[in-house]
């Protein structure tokens, strides 16, 4: 693959909107970076920030990557989304979720960070769009983009080449990972549903799969 840097955004948490609970805080909302490198951390590139970091962030969230190419198909759908719009921090170009495979090294800039989990939509992609079927929308169609945790700490260019420089091609694709995500756990027990079984023991068995996200699929999938 050739992998480009299309856009670098960061971002600190703001009031997004409110809820009857309250006001909803979120680093969704994401501003391009202008400068030509920038620092990345072990949790997180400089100027990011989660709201809620019991869900958000952490090691195996360190760097939202999103194919800029999703921004086209967006579009198609009505949808007026454009990059930096569903709170990436690395738009990419010439990568997407059947292509990526979880356990990817990339060597960015002085950097090197591996792909860990697909991403999952939440309400306040909802809020950010102004549109409630947005969440609907990237499960169906699957553009989702993905999570990378921080292998080395370095500085990151805001564009030009990223390198893959290890990859298990036994490992599953961002894709499938996120096909199972979804899968109904009645779907494993179905007479055509060796397929699913196969693929659902080969996600969960994939080394470099974010452990928390395998115990939540494990325990939708009636493991524990």
């Amino acid at each position: 693959m050739e992998l480009t840097v299309s856009g670098v955004y960061t971002g600190e948490p703001s009031v997004l909107g409110t809820r009857r609970d309250g006001d909803v805080y979120s680093a969704i909302s994401k501003a391009r970076v202008i400068e030509p490198e920038i620092g990345l951390g072990p949790a997180n590139l400089d100027g990011d920030r989660q709201a809620d970091q019991r869900v958000h962030g952490g090691p195996d969230k360190a760097v939202y990557a999103y194919p800029v190419e999703h921004y086209r198909a967006w579009a198609a759908n009505g949808f007026a989304l454009e990059a930096g719009s569903v709170g990436e921090n690395l738009s990419i170009a010439g990568a997407d979720e059947q292509r990526v495979r979880i356990g990817d090294v990339w060597e960015w800039g002085t950097a090197l960070l591996r792909v860990s989990q697909p991403r999952t939509p939440c309400y306040k992609l909802g809020m950010k769009a102004g549109r409630k079927d947005v969440l609907t929308a990237m499960i169906d169609s699957g553009r989702c983009g993905w999570y990378l945790g921080v292998v080395r700490p370095g500085l990151v260019p805001t564009s030009g080449p990223i390198r893959l420089v290890e990859r298990d091609l036994s490992s599953p694709t961002v894709a499938e990972v996120f096909l199972l995500t979804f899968a109904s756990p009645a779907t494993l027990d179905e007479p055509r549903g060796q397929a699913c079984r196969e693929l659902a023991e080969r996600v969960l068995a994939a080394p470099w799969l974010a452990e928390r996200y395998r115990a939540t699929l494990r325990r939708k999938l009636g493991g524990e």
